[in-house]
């Protein structure tokens, strides 16, 4: 007899919300069950498509799903994750993991008192994998990652490092072995007296440095990075999708038409699930590897304020 699909919930009715309830609606083993937002009409709109139920009270929403994607406002993701672990249900929480370290070690925490996993939507890491960056043998030299934007509503709730930056700092610890060690920066604060604009150089403990450059005040979206090793150099274009590899190492130029590089979202909501069914020994990106992301980018803000 098959097992019943994982009924999924998602916390938020954002733009967000609305990709995530997509996933569970297509991925197999999985429905979407509910939604749950503080403007139920805003649930509702995005569940009922979907075959889904729209929710206002954490509750009733937990009681109608198994597994849960937090897709709310970064400032919300520790509490409404420890609210979903304690009602013994597996979380994938959008990044920011949450907006401070001993937040996110609570999470972290609760999950493995209760044997639950919790994974993190840094989904480049999920194209890194696919082009085979994360299998260079080498330690990286250098990384130039630069991730500009227009200016939008969404994430004003934190600064671009915890939005934008968070994404490459990810990257660069995926594919170091070292630690970081300094961070210095200068950046532009928003009329709402966040960080829109940074740029930022992290040196680590082996001699590897990362310079990290970021806004949501740029005239278009760009996406780019460059990572130098001994050996030579990967360039790689978020947006255009493309690849350029001096190195000896293979790497899939074609990753852009891999199902992952496809739909990288799709790849990172698959690989909860299926550490949620026992069918890979862990998530994507697990809730230590976003803490020390947060824990970095969290540096960054403390260097930029100095």
């Amino acid at each position: 007899m098959a097992e019943s699909p994982l009924r999924g919930g998602v916390i938020g009715a954002g733009v967000f919300g609305g990709y995530h309830a997509g996933q569970y609606a297509r991925l197999p083993g999985v429905v979407l069950s509910a939604v749950l937002d503080v403007h139920p009409d805003r649930a509702a709109k995005i569940a009922m498509p979907l075959g889904g139920r729209g929710f206002h009270e954490m509750a009733e929403f937990l009681e109608a799903v198994d597994v849960v994607t937090i897709a709310s406002p970064a400032s919300h993701h520790a509490e409404q994750a420890l609210a979903v672990l304690a009602a013994g249900k597996p979380v994938y929480i959008e990044k920011p993991i949450a907006t401070s370290v001993p937040d996110g070690e609570k999470v972290r925490a609760l999950a493995a008192a209760r044997g639950l996993v919790v994974a993190c939507g840094h989904q480049e890491r999920v194209q890194s994998r696919a082009m085979g960056l994360l299998d260079i043998p080498e330690q990286p030299l250098r990384l130039e990652a630069l991730r500009h934007g227009p200016p939008s509503d969404r994430s004003r709730d934190v600064s671009a490092i915890l939005d934008l930056m968070v994404h490459d700092i990810d990257l660069a610890l995926a594919i170091s072995a070292a630690d970081p060690v300094t961070a210095e920066g200068e950046g532009r604060l928003s009329d709402d007296g966040v960080w829109d604009v940074a740029r930022s150089e992290v040196t680590f403990d082996d001699g590897f440095t990362a310079i990290f450059d970021v806004s949501r005040q740029a005239p278009a979206r760009q996406r780019t990075m460059r990572i130098v090793y001994p050996s030579g150099e990967v360039e790689i274009d978020f947006v255009a999708r493309t690849l350029k590899n001096t190195t000896p190492f293979a790497l899939d130029a074609g990753y852009a038409d891999t199902p992952a590089g496809q739909d990288p979202l799709g790849a990172s909501v698959a690989g909860f699930l299926a550490a949620v069914r026992g069918e890979a020994p862990r998530p994507i990106v697990t809730a230590e590897e976003a803490i020390r992301a947060l824990d970095l980018a969290l540096a960054v803000e403390q260097a930029l304020a100095q």
